[in-house]
């Protein structure tokens, strides 16, 4: 790698194809990479250790005053600079409104294995999520509450597409994110002695009335048809969050926010 960024001025570059190349899931999973765009995407990639390979910039596009800052830390964490014109960089861009930073790092890859949880866990099940933007927000409402891990059973959406690293703001690096089937969570959750609730319109029990400061799984169903027959069979509780209006449910990600603050209320959460 030389001290200077190398300079891209034609959107016809190979570099340029073999990055747009990674918008494709099967392209992602056979080079194991994803695309991380957007400057808090990529600072909470690095806060987090998830060093990108590759920084792609262009400094006509930056909104702040930090981002050659960023570019530089990238740098330091030994990824390989591109400067990239303006059209350049707008053909690599997948936002509406780019910021002039995009990253290609490895792509997020954890297995139950890996966990390492404190007693009485506070974990999220996302069965068969569709949209990654629901995903995304998933992810984020479990960094803000304090989820020591999120699961991705029978997955639909791929946890690296840049939308989920989009709508998360970043927040996948911060929580370990592990794909998996819902027989191996189920199992695992066995083991580990965590009770499951199974959120759904159809339970008897309203959500406030589980304790939820006990080890704890809150699972979410896709968003069209809801959880599952195993996971609303095998599950230790079934709860809904009550309805005043006319719709009997609400978005996949809204509910599990509403959960996932019930959570840290009963465990002490906040503490200021």
């Amino acid at each position: 790698m030389t001290n200077e960024p190398l300079s891209i001025s034609s959107t016809t570059n190979q570099r340029v194809k073999e990055l747009v190349k990674l918008r494709q899931r099967s392209h992602r999973d056979e080079m194991g990479l994803m695309l991380i765009e957007g400057y808090r995407e990529i600072k909470r990639a690095l806060h987090n250790k998830h060093f990108p390979l590759d920084l792609f910039f262009c400094s006509d596009l930056f909104q702040g005053k930090n981002n050659m800052e960023l570019v530089n830390k990238c740098k330091q964490a030994g990824a390989e600079l591109l400067s990239c014109s303006t059209a350049v960089f707008s053909k690599i861009s997948y936002r509406d409104r780019p910021d002039g930073l995009l990253a290609i790092a490895p792509q997020v890859r954890h297995s139950l294995s890996d966990l390492n949880l404190p007693a009485c866990p506070l974990i999220v099940i996302a069965e068969s999520i569709e949209k990654p933007g629901n995903l995304g927000t998933i992810l984020r409402s479990a960094d803000a509450t304090g989820v020591h891990a999120v699961m991705v059973c029978d997955k639909c959406t791929d946890i690296n597409n840049p939308n989920v690293v989009r709508a998360s703001i970043g927040t996948i690096f911060s929580i370990p994110v592990i794909e998996t089937s819902s027989t191996e969570a189920l199992q695992w959750l066995k083991e580990q002695h965590i009770q499951t609730i199974a959120a759904t319109p159809h339970a008897s029990m309203i959500y406030t009335e589980v304790d939820f400061s006990i080890g704890s799984a809150i699972v979410l169903g896709a968003e069209q048809y809801g959880l599952s027959e195993k996971w609303l069979d095998k599950s230790s509780l079934q709860v809904r969050i009550p309805m005043l209006g006319q719709s009997d449910s609400l978005n996949v990600a809204s509910a599990a926010t509403i959960l996932l603050y019930e959570a840290a209320r009963q465990r002490g959460w906040p503490h200021s």
